[in-house]
């Protein structure tokens, strides 16, 4: 006997239902099962995106090395983690100090953390500095320290790590970066460089390091939409133009959970790269490369009416 007509919508609407209920089950399931046991570095486990990162590995059973430069907070998280935690499914993670802007101390920390476990499965780089300002107004020392933290800090500990995945023939390395480390935008000059070197490198990595069995990958997101309300910075250009407005799209954020998540799946899937962004932000980077001209004129349009609202004021 056929079924109505009428009730074919509602049925397909249940039948879909179950499939994407059953599909998530299924991928909670194998998230946690991919990621027990393994040896898993976060090097800013005590920001947004590190606490949630932090609470998705530990309770997928992962070996967790938690890394800030601020103990008490590491000590925090720790106790946050382990409260209730149950002993025979999860492990009580391994506290290093870590801090990008003292280079001299890398050698130090790479030695800590390789010792923690004696190798390193998953690193996942999701430490940051962010600064908006005009280009003249920043000094050498701080274009210097937002290399350190950005650039040579990842890529050094990345380095450190190597030896062991190489001799184990795996590893995982995930760069968690920004859509500016493919899209500069005016007013983020050291920031937007910092992220170019930074994708630059570790894209060279993957292709050195794949013979090994090592997996590199990159995420770029836009801005980070935490819950704290968002520091007091340099006047923007006005929404009256598209400059403003592809501006504003590149900076509407994601939420630390919804990126610990991409991050978790990027590790289960072995994705190699990821744009986590809204279309606007999507179709600017085919405008970058296919309309070079045309983009730069929308940025420039938008720097001039920066500049006027804020002599205007």
């Amino acid at each position: 006997m056929a079924l109505p007509s009428v009730m074919v919508l509602p049925l397909l609407i249940v039948v879909a239902a179950g499939v994407y209920y059953i599909y998530n089950e299924v991928m909670q399931f194998m998230s946690k099962s991919l990621v027990r046991n393994k040896v898993v570095v976060i090097t800013d486990a005590v920001s947004g995106v590190g606490t949630e990162c932090a609470h998705l590995f530990h309770k997928g059973g992962a070996r967790l090395i938690l890394c800030g430069i601020n103990w008490d907070k590491l000590e925090s998280l720790y106790d946050y983690l382990t409260h209730d935690a149950d002993p025979s499914e999860t492990f009580a993670p391994k506290l290093v100090i870590l801090d990008f802007s003292d280079m001299d101390s890398m050698e130090n920390v790479v030695a800590e953390v390789v010792e923690c476990y004696g190798c390193v499965d998953v690193l996942i780089c999701n430490s940051s500095m962010k600064l908006k300002a005009q280009v003249q107004s920043v000094s050498l020392e701080m274009d210097r320290n937002i290399m350190d933290i950005n650039y040579f800090g990842p890529s050094t500990l990345a380095k450190g790590v190597l030896p062991t995945m190489i001799s184990r023939r795996s590893g995982h390395i995930v760069l968690v970066n920004s859509i500016q480390g493919r899209l500069a935008v005016p007013f983020r000059s050291s920031y937007a460089a910092s992220k170019h070197a930074a994708q630059a490198f570790f894209d060279c990595l993957r292709a050195e390091v794949e013979e090994f069995g090592i997996v590199v990958s990159t995420i770029s997101h836009t801005f980070i939409n935490a819950s704290d309300p968002p520091p007091v910075e340099e006047p923007a250009p006005k929404p009256n133009t598209l400059a403003a407005f592809i501006t504003s799209q590149l900076t509407h954020g994601v939420r630390p959970s919804v990126l610990a998540n991409e991050i978790m799946q990027t590790v289960n899937r072995k994705k190699k790269e990821v744009v986590l962004a809204h279309p606007i932000p999507r179709v600017a980077l085919y405008l970058r490369s296919l309309f070079p001209s045309f983009f730069f004129a929308v940025l420039a349009a938008g720097v001039k009416d920066s500049v006027l609202a804020e002599q205007m004021q």
